[in-house]
């Protein structure tokens, strides 16, 4: 048992407080791959509050773990993006730890190597291709309008056009409704004009400010079907309207400003993906925790359009 040896180790060292690590040979530091199965972990970034895809367990952290104390053990998360994360760990054959730095960061790149790879429903988009690699995609959401259950003048996204929507800063909503959004694949109708636009972290105090009553603090929230409809089931007063804006495809990314050479985490991470897709197990996940398969688009993609080179 790992713990057993650890605690011995940190008996003899009690006085000079020792905390013992694994040292990595530099050959392994060199590469993402080798310093990834070499220190044991696989350190994800995700979001602790975006249920149904990733939430924080108020569990305490296992005890039986690599993580360092810092980070999350894999008891101490749940949902879809989290479950995905745990199945590409668990392939890898490390464990998972997770660690949750705000959205903001991990669009932007340059991690500085502080965690190995973010799964958290990242939309693929040729702008987030300047900073980050992106894997196959593990499933395929399409991109909906909330507004207030007791509205009764919006019937369609085009309704919306000139009003109040919240979107998180830094998403594919934010660029939609500045026309500006990109997607490899895809024909993208711009069917809300000239919103005023609120910008949040994430969508959950935009729904929120929703929820204050129709048209109080906002019309309306664009967001994914899967929160969408966690929002409607956790009992928010906001009901989907229309047809989805558009379908996005959610993939795992990596940094390209890493100091680590990443082909072979890239590679490996792409083979898992595929396999999970062929197996049944990402259609499993994404019904368990989304209500619905959500992965048969996603498994067609074809990610050579990208043109990466990692």
């Amino acid at each position: 048992m790992r713990t057993g040896i650890y605690a011995l180790i940190c008996v003899i060292c009690v006085v000079t407080a020792c905390v013992p690590v694994r040292e990595i040979p530099a050959e392994q530091n060199r590469d993402k791959l080798a310093e990834i199965r070499a220190r044991g972990t696989l350190v994800i970034a995700t979001d602790a509050d975006y249920a149904p895809q990733s939430q924080l367990v108020d569990v305490l952290a296992d005890e039986d773990t690599w993580c360092e104390p810092t980070q999350y053990t894999a008891n101490q998360f749940d949902g879809f993006d989290a479950a995905v994360a745990k199945e590409i760990a668990l392939r890898l054959g490390v464990e998972p730890c997770f660690v949750t730095p705000p959205w903001s960061q991990l669009v932007a790149g340059n991690w500085g190597d502080n965690w190995d790879i973010h799964v958290g429903s990242v939309a693929i988009t040729f702008e987030r291709l300047q900073n980050l690699y992106f894997s196959m995609p593990y499933y395929a959401t399409p991109t909906v309008v909330l507004v207030h259950k007791d509205n009764t003048t919006f019937e369609k996204p085009e309704d919306l056009s000139g009003k109040r929507i919240g979107v998180c800063v830094g998403c594919t909503f934010e660029d939609y409704l500045k026309g500006t959004l990109k997607i490899p694949g895809e024909e993208i109708e711009y069917r809300i004009q000239n919103a005023e636009m609120v910008g949040y972290e994430n969508e959950l105090p935009a729904i929120e400010d929703l929820s204050a009553g129709d048209g109080v603090n906002l019309d309306a929230v664009i967001t994914i079907l899967p929160y969408a409809n966690g929002a409607i089931l956790s009992g928010k007063p906001v009901k989907i309207i229309g047809d989805p804006l558009l379908y996005a495809y959610a993939s795992v990314t990596m940094d390209r400003a890493s100091k680590r050479e990443v082909a072979g985490l890239w590679n490996e991470i792409n083979r898992i993906v595929e396999e999970m897709h062929n197996d049944g197990t990402l259609g499993r996940l994404s019904v368990k925790y989304q209500g619905q398969d959500l992965t048969q688009e996603a498994a067609r993609f074809d990610i050579s359009v990208l043109g990466q080179n990692p």
